[in-house]
C-alpha cells in the first residue's frame, strides 16, 4: 500500500527559490471584492499558497531545463518535435502526434475533427473546458460515472470508474450519435479519483462492440498508473512505464495538457493509431494551433515535455507527489474538514455543502468557501460547483445544478513543502470555527460558456 509521509523525504534538492509575501486580512478583503468575488482575477503577487491549479504550475527539472537550449525553432520539420512523438510512442504506443499549445488546444482540434452538433460524447465525467468544447459544437456532454463516485464520504478506491450499465445504456439510445467514449484519468470533477485497469479494459470491449473509438484524457496518466500499482490486484509488480502502455493499449488516442503530468509549464498534444482521425484533425490542427511540426509550441518546450513524460514514470517522484496530497488530507479530515475521501492525485476537494449548510446551491457555497479561504490566509484554490458546472436548462430556463459542490485544492508538483500544507490546514480550521457566518454570493455577470473563469459576484 501505501507509505507513511514520515518515512521517506523528498526524492530532490531545490536549487531555486521564489519569494512570496504574505497580504495582510484588510488587502486581501479589498482585493477579492476589486476582483469581482472570483479568485481568477486576482493577481498572482496577491496571493500566499497558489492551489488554483496544477496546470503549468510545475517545477521543471535540471534535466527538462537543459532540453530546452536543445530546442529546434524550426517551423517545419523540427527535430524537436520528433523527440516528442519518440517520446509519446515509447510510453503510449501512439504513432500519430499533433502537439498543441495545450491541453484545450488538443480538445479543440479533437472535438471539431469527430463532433457534430446533436452528438453525445460520453465519459466517466467531463471536466469543464471539456465540457465546454462539446457544447460548443452543439453536442451533448453525458457522464457515465458509478454512483459512488458522487458519495462524497464513502472511502473505495477507483471511485473514477465508468458505470458500464450507464454507458451501455446511453450508447444503445443511438450510436451514430456518439462520436467516442472518453476516459479521464484521474477523474478530476470528484477529486482526482483514479479509473482502474478492470474499469478501462471493460469500457474498450462494450465500445469496441458497437464500433465507437475511445480516447483518454491524459492529463494525469501517470497519478492514475500509480494508484493502479498501488490498488489494484496483480500490478504491483508491475512498473508504471508498463501500465501506463497497457493502459493506453485500450484506446485509440488520447488527449493530453502536458501542463500536468509532463510537468512543463505549457503545452499539449492529441495522439492517435487511427490515420483517418489523423488526417481529419490536422486540418483543424493548422489554421488554429499551427503547422503540423510545431502546433503552437517553440522547439524548446516540446523537448522540455518529450524529457517531462520519461521523468513522471518515477515511482519515487510520484511516491512524493501523491503523498503530499495525502498528507494535506490527513491534515484537514484531523481538523474536522469535510472532504472528498480517499484522496486523489493531484490535491484535496473541500466538500462545501457540508461545510457550509445554511447556504443554498443559488447562493454558491463553493465559491463562497474559496473566497473566505482566500480571505482567512491568502490561499487561492477553485470552485468546482454550482457555478463552474451548473447551467441553464435550454428548454425551461431552470438552473441544473452539478451532483457536487467543491472547492479543488490542486497541489503544483515539486513547489510548494509540507509546512505550506500545514499553513493550509490551519487557515482552513479558522474558517470551520465562523462557517456558520458566511455569507451567500449571487451572480453579477457570467458567460455563456465556461463562466466560472470570467464570472463577477456580489455578496448577498
Amino acid at each position: 500500500m501505501f507509505r507513511p509521509r514520515d518515512e521517506y523525504a523528498e526524492p530532490y534538492r531545490i536549487k531555486m527559490v521564489e519569494p512570496i509575501r504574505q497580504t495582510t486580512r484588510e488587502e486581501r478583503e479589498a482585493l477579492i471584492s476589486q476582483a469581482g468575488y472570483n479568485l481568477f482575477s486576482l493577481p498572482s503577487e496577491a496571493v500566499y499558497i497558489d492551489l488554483l491549479t496544477d496546470s503549468g504550475t510545475s517545477a521543471m527539472s535540471d534535466a527538462q531545463w537543459a532540453a530546452l537550449m536543445r530546442g529546434d525553432e524550426a517551423y517545419a520539420g523540427s527535430r524537436s518535435y520528433f523527440h516528442l512523438k519518440e517520446s509519446i510512442k515509447d510510453i503510449m504506443g501512439f504513432d500519430y502526434v499533433i502537439p498543441t499549445h495545450q491541453g484545450r488546444g488538443a480538445e479543440h482540434v479533437l472535438m471539431a475533427a469527430m463532433v457534430k452538433q446533436g452528438d453525445r460524447v460520453l465519459g466517466n465525467m467531463h471536466f469543464d473546458t471539456t465540457e465546454g468544447h462539446i457544447l460548443l459544437r452543439g453536442a451533448e456532454p453525458v457522464n457515465c460515472l458509478r454512483d459512488v463516485g458522487y458519495r462524497v464520504s464513502e472511502d473505495v478506491p477507483f471511485k473514477g470508474d465508468f458505470d458500464l450499465e450507464k454507458l451501455r445504456r446511453e450508447i444503445e439510445k443511438d450510436p451514430r450519435t456518439v462520436p467516442f467514449v472518453l476516459i479521464t484519468v484521474t477523474c478530476n470533477n470528484n477529486g482526482g479519483q483514479p479509473v482502474s485497469m478492470k474499469n478501462i479494459k471493460a469500457v474498450s470491449r462494450i465500445a469496441k462492440e458497437y464500433g465507437i473509438p475511445v480516447f483518454f484524457d491524459a492529463a494525469r496518466f501517470a497519478e492514475n498508473c500509480y494508484f493502479i500499482k498501488h490498488l489494484e490486484e496483480g500490478y504491483a509488480d508491475k512498473s508504471i512505464r508498463e501500465i501506463a502502455r497497457e493502459m493506453f493499449s485500450y484506446g485509440d488516442g488520447c488527449t493530453m495538457s502536458a501542463k500536468k503530468d509532463a510537468l512543463v509549464n505549457i503545452g499539449g498534444f492529441l495522439a492517435t493509431n487511427n490515420e483517418s482521425i489523423y488526417r481529419k484533425a490536422i486540418e483543424w490542427q493548422i489554421p488554429f494551433e499551427g503547422f503540423v511540426t510545431y502546433g503552437g509550441l517553440a522547439g524548446r518546450d516540446m523537448e522540455a515535455m518529450a524529457v517531462g513524460l520519461q521523468s513522471v514514470l518515477d515511482e519515487l517522484y510520484l511516491e512524493d507527489r501523491i503523498g503530499q496530497v495525502r498528507y494535506l488530507g490527513e491534515l484537514l479530515i484531523e481538523a474536522g474538514i469535510p472532504i472528498v475521501r480517499p484522496t486523489g492525485g493531484h490535491g484535496v476537494y473541500l466538500d462545501a455543502e457540508a461545510m457550509l449548510p445554511h447556504l443554498r446551491r443559488d447562493h454558491f457555497p463553493a465559491q463562497c468557501l474559496a473566497v473566505e479561504l482566500y480571505i482567512e490566509g491568502g490561499i487561492r484554490g477553485v470552485e468546482l460547483g454550482g457555478c463552474a458546472f451548473g447551467r441553464e436548462d435550454p428548454v425551461t430556463g431552470e438552473a441544473i445544478w452539478p451532483e457536487l459542490e467543491l472547492v479543488r485544492l490542486a497541489v503544483p508538483r515539486r513547489v510548494y513543502t509540507d509546512r505550506h500544507m500545514k499553513m493550509v490546514a490551519s487557515a482552513l480550521a479558522r474558517v470551520k470555527e465562523r462557517a456558520h457566518e458566511i455569507r451567500g454570493l449571487k451572480l453579477t455577470y457570467q458567460a455563456p460558456v465556461l463562466r466560472h473563469f470570467t464570472a463577477k459576484f456580489a455578496r448577498e
